[in-house]
């Protein structure tokens, strides 16, 4: 006898089945996945490359571009910048009035930049690899494509740009530079690969030069190549003949050079490690660096136009530097972006993000679709965490311990208070007058903030683990532990916090509503905990998220995991012992923290910014009706 409710079930599952592929296949462009949960808005992100062009620089953040205006140097002036991209920018290169950007998962967009105060996307292709860099020439794009080498596409009509050939390089394709009959790929560690493209559906590999290091970015002036070839520094290779290039000298810099870009007898590399360096190649045997100017954050890229060097810095966005004497680099303007988010804090129409090496960052989200940042503090050491309470935050902020910031004006916050806890503050909690920092290996600080202008250490306890994070409720405090597992502490006095009890699991995130406790266990994703014993805590439930738990919040029967690399996941824990994930959205950086209002999460995304985002609400079942026989 057939099982009738099988059947149907099999038919629902195979209709629906059948028209999400017919709805995939309409759907165009890639967006990033998602699931009951929808981009409101976004800002900031990482800064890998610039463009000069004009009296324009396009700069790279997260996954927009974004316009600034550099005809005076030392004002750098926002003029537009794209709704955000699939994924993260990686490349960009200007010519006419079109952008083309290299946006790596997704391949080529194209953007019209003709009224820079609004650019639009009208094109795109996407490539099989991961689109590192781009350089056009005569009509063609040549993308930089990782591990699928070097794509050739044809850009005349920018509407329907199409790969009109390829060449698989040896290894994984980083930078680019087309020049006339050849491009030249920055091939990792594969060195510099020389491909005729002298027919652009046939390119071939005429020749190569094997670096020592790891080759991220070339630019080629007349015969000689410029390669940034990482930990081995500046290597200059002479390229008049294209199928045997030759290195002639080289410049070790001190860090690991990214970017690359040439000016009369100059070269100017941007060292992730230490910033922007001058390096002089009026003889290219014996190249010397002449100047240097030491960024703030990691250098990643760099452009030249005139006497001034733009380069793109992990920690600040895009640093505008004089360099009409190179030998004395100096900073003139900063187009300051919040480009790193670690973690969090809203209040009102106000989110506070830690912004890691970026300090504070305050951001008016009273049109979450447009958020915009109103204010910036710095912070002495890398701030990976934050706490809003009244008109105060109080940022995390490793080495340099717990910082209290006023905030009452957003548009200048500033630090009133600081307590230099004994390791590292990696997470802060508020209640009352009283700040409770995880200190790392120094366990829980408890801080008297009632006069925020002099904070006072009241208490401690020293944990077994490495203390992430921590949350309070009542009289506990409930603290996350790297191999140290979710510790319950006694806080009712301050001066002497105990602890009770303790369950093993890998804790870096954690949440409290009533008698049960919301763990980010890392690898282990949601774990659910009952405290109605707090000397026994006993896992209830668990939800195995995809990615790597680093944070957690709770709004109503959801949980909202920061998912790592998978994003945000929405679990609903309305049934402790059986959680289940009913939304989800991918995001594009790694998602480390989040904070929820209603149903509005804001994630730090880290290199890919704030997101705000909405659940939508779970699926809503529709049930067919059976026909009866």
């Amino acid at each position: 006898m057939i099982n009738r409710s099988f059947t149907w079930l099999s038919l629902v599952v195979t209709v629906t089945w059948l028209l999400s592929l017919s709805l995939g296949a309409a759907a165009g462009p890639v967006t990033p996945a998602a699931h009951n949960v929808a981009l409101v808005g976004q800002i900031g992100g990482t800064s890998y490359a610039v463009a000069v062009a004009g009296h324009y620089a396009y700069l790279g953040v997260g996954p927009r571009v974004v316009i600034v205006d550099v005809a005076d140097p030392s004002d750098p002036t926002l003029v537009g910048q794209t709704a955000p991209l699939p994924d993260m920018v990686r490349g960009v290169a200007v010519a006419g009035h079109y952008a083309y950007v290299a946006v790596y998962s997704v391949g080529l967009r194209v953007i019209d930049v003709a009224n820079p105060a609004a650019p639009a996307e009208v094109g795109f292709y996407d490539t099989p690899g991961l689109a590192y860099s781009v350089s056009v020439a005569g009509g063609f794009a040549y993308v930089a494509d990782g591990s699928s080498g070097l794509r050739v596409i044809n850009v005349t009509n920018p509407a329907a740009p199409a790969e009109v050939g390829f060449y698989d390089t040896s290894g994984a394709a980083l930078g680019v530079a087309a020049v006339g009959d050849y491009a030249y790929v920055a091939d990792s560690n594969r060195g510099l690969r020389v491909i005729n493209v002298a027919n652009p559906a046939t390119p071939g590999e005429i020749g190569f030069y094997d670096t020592p290091g790891q080759a991220m970015a070339v630019t080629v002036v007349g015969s000689t190549a410029y390669v940034a070839d990482r930990y081995s520094g500046l290597r200059v290779i002479n390229v008049a003949a294209p199928a045997s290039p030759t290195e002639v000298g080289f410049y070790d810099t001190p860090g690991g050079a990214r970017d690359v870009a040439v000016a009369g007898d100059h070269v100017y590399v941007a060292d992730e490690d230490s910033g922007l360096r001058v390096v002089n190649v009026a003889n290219p045997a014996r190249p010397v660096e002449v100047g240097f100017y030491d960024t703030q954050g990691f250098a990643l890229g760099v452009g030249v136009a005139g006497s001034t060097a733009y380069v793109t810095d992990s920690s600040r966005g895009l640093r505008v530097i004089n360099v009409a004497n190179p030998a004395v680099p100096v900073e003139v303007g900063l187009y300051d972006t919040p480009v790193y988010t670690e973690s969090v804090a809203a209040m009102e129409h106000f989110v506070y993000a830690a912004g890691r090496w970026s300090g504070l960052r305050v951001i008016d989200v009273t049109d979450p679709a447009a958020p915009v940042e109103v204010g910036a503090a710095d912070m002495p050491g890398p701030a990976v965490d934050v706490a809003v309470a009244g008109h105060f935050a109080y940022v995390a902020d490793l080495e340099s311990g717990l910082r209290v910031i006023d905030v009452a004006n957003p548009a200048a916050p500033v630090e009133v208070g600081f307590y230099d806890t004994p390791r590292f503050a990696q997470g802060v909690a508020v209640a009352g007058n009283t700040a409770y920092v995880a200190d790392g290996d120094g366990g829980l600080q408890v801080i008297d903030v009632a006069v925020p202008a002099a904070p006072v250490g009241v208490g401690a306890i020293d944990t077994p683990g490495d203390a992430w994070d921590v949350a309070v409720a009542g009289s506990y405090a409930y603290m996350a532990e790297e191999n140290g597992g979710l510790r319950v502490i006694n806080v009712a006095n301050p001066a002497a916090p105990t602890e009770l009890g303790h369950a093993l699991v890998d804790a870096w995130g954690v949440a409290v509503a009533g008698n049960l406790v919301y763990v980010a266990a890392y690898s282990a994703g949601l774990r659910v905990i009952n405290v109605a014993n707090p000397a026994a805590p006993v896992e209830v439930g668990f939800y195995d998220t995809p990615g790597t738990a680093f944070g957690v919040a709770l709004s109503g029967r959801y949980a909202y995991v920061a998912d790592g690399s998978s994003g945000l996941r929405v679990v609903n824990v309305a049934n402790p012992a059986a959680p289940v994930e009913v939304g989800f959205y991918d995001t594009l950086g790694n998602a480390s923290g989040v904070f929820v209002v209603g149903n509005i999460a804001y994630v730090a995304d880290e290199g890919g910014g704030l997101l705000i985002l909405r659940f939508t609400g779970e699926d809503r079942r529709v049930y067919l009706p059976l026909i009866m026989r």
